[in-house]
């Protein structure tokens, strides 16, 4: 490949490949597979793993009895050479040539599947070489450390400094064969599949009263070209649902993405075109979709109008908090039990959570952005004897079981076919209980959506502005259009204006963007960069009171205040920002 740029005297394509490292941070590394060093390739891979094997080493005396475990996804690059499964068998080499016991996956797995094995096994760390949703492209290198979670700071620092101390790469990383045939590579496969399904199985609460509902009740599912079809199809089994309908152009993994132009379930009804015409001829009105490492799931159902309806991740969340509760409460007669129960979200996610722990009795806990925080805030509560039943983020992640730390769309796709079975016994459907929630705990309305800007400095500048409003320091602005602003937090400074001494109590990040606003109307919404993608998002939330239920007002409400945020906020046409395509 670089010699075809030598030669096509490509000069630009030349220094975007070889000008500056990829940086490693707390979700690993995410790029382009190609040559040179901002790129994923077999050089790089060997880097980043022989500065994460330095730091284990550091960190862990026992690095040599207990070991790692490596996954992959299905991706791969013909003009490169580079592929997810080459990438996994080198970084067993370069742990192998240490000495260091690897548990690689012989097949490819879903992403949750890592998490669940260091915690089940008892490794130091895992690693999974996946880009998730993200074009064909590219590839990634996710990490998690001993406690089941993804990495968060000061690992990646450490790891970042470990890898630039480690570039030359030692003798054996490159000898992918030699470490295939070693001791000390193991095959969790077997195993693992086996014990995760046994572990989610604690999660299915009606097998018997739904039984005879199942034949009526059909489920469409797809896994957009990636790993999914076969575990989804194993989680049906495990919680003896009907084995969804897969969508048979997209069931079996091709690196490709053939069908779609994103493979993003979240980008919504393009993904689901060919789902929804299986469901049209199989008479099916649920359509379950993950994304290409299985770690997110998106539902839509069939309205009775015909139309088909895309449930947001706040939506989601609201319909899997209230079910995940409601099975609890019907196990757990102590009154006193729901004292140590526990929710999370992100802080760029739905509050209805928290509206349910208000009037259910239980704690519900806002983290950073990111699963990374959530799955680390579990484990800090679970090792103080709580129970985290359930986290989720707007992205469409769901952790329904603290046996996988991280989000997780197979078993979230077995208990939402669960759900969807067991509201059909009650005549009724995901759209209408989710109505019932918001009836009952108030209405939740987001909307949620992100602009392109590859210009750093446009991005700074804008953000810069909001701090600046009035042309001086921290003079954040205090209206919107016609909407006054009740409070500011901005975690990339560290102010809150909510806090007495002005001082956010979440951590802050001086690397990323992110300012929150709190409106009179009852109305949240935060800007911030994203740490993968070149895009400015926004989330903006309207909290209603239980009893407030004029649905279309408060649409225009969110409507006009989005409008009024994009206008002052964000000025799209002086920023020359790309709106989200269509």
């Amino acid at each position: 490949m670089v010699r075809d740029m030598v030669k096509e005297g490509a000069v630009e394509a030349l220094k975007k490949c070889f000008s500056s490292r990829m940086e490693f941070g707390t979700a690993g590394l995410r790029a382009a597979m190609g040559p040179g060093i901002s790129c994923m390739n077999d050089l790089t891979i060997i880097q980043t793993t022989q500065g994460f094997c330095r730091y284990l080493e550091e960190n862990f005396g026992n690095l040599k009895e207990r070991g790692v475990v490596i996954g992959y996804d299905a991706r791969a690059h013909p003009p490169s050479g580079g592929s997810s499964k080459r990438f996994s068998s080198l970084a067993a080499a370069v742990f192998i040539s240490r000495g260091v016991p690897v548990h690689l996956f012989s097949d490819i797995t879903p992403t949750p599947f890592v998490p669940f094995t260091v915690s089940h096994l008892g490794l130091c760390a895992g690693i999974m070489v996946t880009a998730s949703h993200n074009p064909k492209q590219d590839n990634g290198y996710k990490v998690y450390w001993e406690n089941g979670a993804q990495i968060v700071s000061p690992h990646d620092k450490g790891i970042a400094t470990a890898i630039e101390e480690n570039l030359e790469p030692w003798p054996e990383s490159w000898n992918i064969e030699e470490a295939l045939k070693s001791p000390l590579l193991k095959d969790p496969y077997q195993d693992i599949h086996a014990q995760y399904f046994k572990a989610i199985q604690k999660h299915c609460h009606h097998r018997c009263s739904i039984y005879n509902y199942l034949l009526k009740v059909k489920i469409v599912h797809t896994s957009v070209h990636g790993v999914g079809h076969a575990f989804v199809q194993s989680a049906f089994k495990a919680f003896d649902l009907h084995p969804p309908y897969a969508v048979e152009e997209q069931k079996d993994p091709d690196p490709e993405f053939p069908t779609v132009k994103y493979p993003n379930p979240e980008e919504g009804e393009g993904v689901l075109t060919l789902s929804f015409a299986l469901a049209e001829r199989e008479g099916a009105a649920f359509v379950l979709a993950n994304d290409p490492d299985a770690d997110r799931l998106a539902i839509a159902e069939k309205q009775q109008s015909g139309q088909w309806r895309v449930f947001s991740g706040n939506e989601l969340g609201a319909l899997l908090g209230w079910w995940m509760f409601r099975c609890w409460k019907q196990q757990n007669s102590d009154k006193d039990a729901v004292k140590s129960l526990y929710m999370l979200s992100s802080t760029v996610s739905s509050k209805i959570l928290r509206a349910i722990a208000l009037k259910e009795g239980f704690h519900f806990e806002e983290t950073l952005t990111g699963f990374k925080w959530m799955g680390n805030r579990a484990r800090d509560l679970l090792d103080q004897g709580k129970t985290v039943l359930f986290a989720f983020e707007e992205a469409i992640g769901y952790m329904c079981s603290p046996s996988v730390l991280d989000k997780d769309g197979v078993s979230a796709a077995a208990i939402a076919g669960e759900m969807i079975s067991y509201l059909a016994t009650k005549k009724t459907i995901l759209s209408q209980q989710l109505t019932a929630i918001y009836d009952e705990y108030g209405y939740h309305i987001s909307k949620n959506s992100y602009f392109i800007c590859h210009d750093q400095d446009v991005i700074r500048s804008l953000f810069e502005r909001l701090r600046n409003y009035s042309g001086q320091k921290d003079s954040y602005p205090t209206e919107c259009g016609r909407f006054s602003i009740s409070a500011v937090r901005d975690l990339t400074t560290g102010y809150d204006s909510n806090q007495p001494n002005n001082k956010a109590v979440l951590p802050t990040s001086s690397s990323s963007q992110m300012i929150t606003f709190t409106f009179s109307n009852g109305g949240v919404a935060t800007m911030r960069t994203s740490g993968t993608e070149p895009k400015i998002k926004y989330y903006t939330e309207l909290c209603a009171a239980p009893g407030n239920s004029d649905v279309t007002q408060l649409k225009k409400e969110l409507d006009d205040l989005v409008d009024a945020i994009v206008e002052n906020f964000f000025e799209p046409e002086k920023n020359k920002l790309q709106p989200k395509p269509e």
